[in-house]
């Protein structure tokens, strides 16, 4: 007689029939999780990636294939520019380490490198786990220790009731027992500096990493050993100008991971989602077009400028909200102050009149802004040069 199967196993199973039975899930990383936490309201999103969908490839069946996503060739480069800032055993990522986040440690001549290979995300994340326990413990039980370095760890995160598996690019245990992210890019610092929208990016990648470190954290002190210490101050390692020599930076992510940890904690749980959708749903890119299409619409979207930057559905969703005259496609600020007028053509009637509460403040001051906007046309138009009386050419006859 078959087990009945558990909760979370009749979750995974219906996330799978939601992708698609051949189809392999996309793992969700700290970036699209950032994304995410960014807008919690998008049910669609949360259950996309939630099932572990490809949305680019989705996007392409849909008919909006999407620009957003990092070329090759800056991936190759990247991963170069890792290798060499990790060689000879983390020497020179130790340095930097010792050199931005922790001067007042003894130098790091030497460093554990732990072996993490593990059989599949789940073993990845135990072996980590464990590592970082061993290299905290060793260092409460004598008092000194030296450094750690774990060379792309896995970390496990609880996103609306559903794990997900997340890889830094390294962890480091400090002799005194506490543990710091390192984030390492391929994009230049400039005399010091870097692009503030790209070390935005990464200081909330680091922050979902931090997040994931706090849980791990948490569990090692219901253990009974020492709690072991998550530095909110994170270590971005980019290529010094234009050259392959590393540079470093450290970054407060103190703010970013305290958003990151609201808006998550704000996320419809992935099991409620599914259960509000239709049965038979599946987000397989090879249905027919119509079927897919009425699939990913059946999931509501809370669409916004924003999204073209962070999501590869974008241009479908913008789309629907131009389509729909949804406000929601001018901005989050636009949105926020039209308060319960949801569409264009709602606002429109209010501001003329047709419709609406005049005590409504929203109704009474689009309403007067209608009044100033004509008031403004109609003044323009009595002082333009079209309207004004033309002179006559010298010796024209009157008639």
């Amino acid at each position: 007689m078959p087990l009945p199967r558990t909760r979370g196993t009749a979750l995974r199973q219906r996330l799978a029939e939601l992708r698609g039975p051949s189809v392999p899930p996309k793992a969700l990383d700290a970036r699209a999780l950032a994304a995410l936490a960014a807008n919690p309201g998008c049910r669609r999103r949360a259950i996309l990636d939630g099932a572990g969908v490809n949305k680019a490839t989705l996007a392409s069946a849909l008919g909006s294939p999407s620009a957003f996503g990092q070329s090759q060739f800056a991936l190759a480069r990247g991963n170069t520019f890792e290798a060499r800032v990790k060689a000879d055993g983390g020497a020179e990522l130790l340095r930097l380490v010792h050199e931005k986040l922790d001067p007042g440690a003894v130098a790091p001549t030497e460093a554990e490198v732990p072996d993490l290979t593990a059989t599949g995300p789940e073993g990845r994340t135990a072996r980590t786990a464990l590592a970082l326990r061993d290299a905290t413990t060793a260092r409460a039980a004598s008092g000194t220790g030296g450094w750690t370095l774990l060379d792309h760890p896995m970390l496990a995160l609880d996103v609306a009731g559903s794990p997900a598996f997340l890889e830094p690019d390294a962890v480091v245990v400090h002799p005194d027992g506490s543990w710091s992210v390192v984030e390492i890019k391929s994009f230049p610092m400039l005399d010091g500096s870097a692009d503030p929208a790209k070390v935005g990016a990464a200081a909330r990648q680091a922050a979902v990493y931090v997040l994931a470190l706090e849980e791990v954290a948490a569990r090692l002190t219901q253990g009974g050993d020492p709690a072991p210490t998550v530095r909110h101050r994170v270590l971005l390692v980019c290529p010094k100008d234009f050259s392959n020599l590393a540079t470093a930076s450290a970054v407060d992510v103190r703010k970013q991971r305290a958003v990151t940890g609201r808006q998550l904690s704000r996320l419809t749980r992935i099991e409620d989602i599914a259960d509000a959708l239709p049965e038979g749903i599946c987000f397989a890119p090879d249905l027919p077009s119509a079927e897919l299409t009425a699939a990913v619409e059946s999931v509501p979207a809370e669409y916004a400028p924003e999204c073209l930057s962070a999501c590869e559905l974008a241009f479908h969703c913008r789309d629907r909200a131009r389509a729909r005259g949804a406000v929601t496609s001018l901005g989050r600020s636009v949105r926020a102050e039209l308060g319960a007028l949801t569409t264009v053509d709602d606002v429109l009637s209010a501001a003329h009149g047709r419709s609406g509460d005049p005590e409504d403040p929203t109704v009474a001051a689009l309403r007067r802004a209608a009044t100033l906007r004509a008031e403004a046309l109609r003044g323009a138009e009595l002082t333009s040069p079209e309207r004004q009386p033309q002179p006559r050419p010298e010796g024209a006859v009157c008639r």
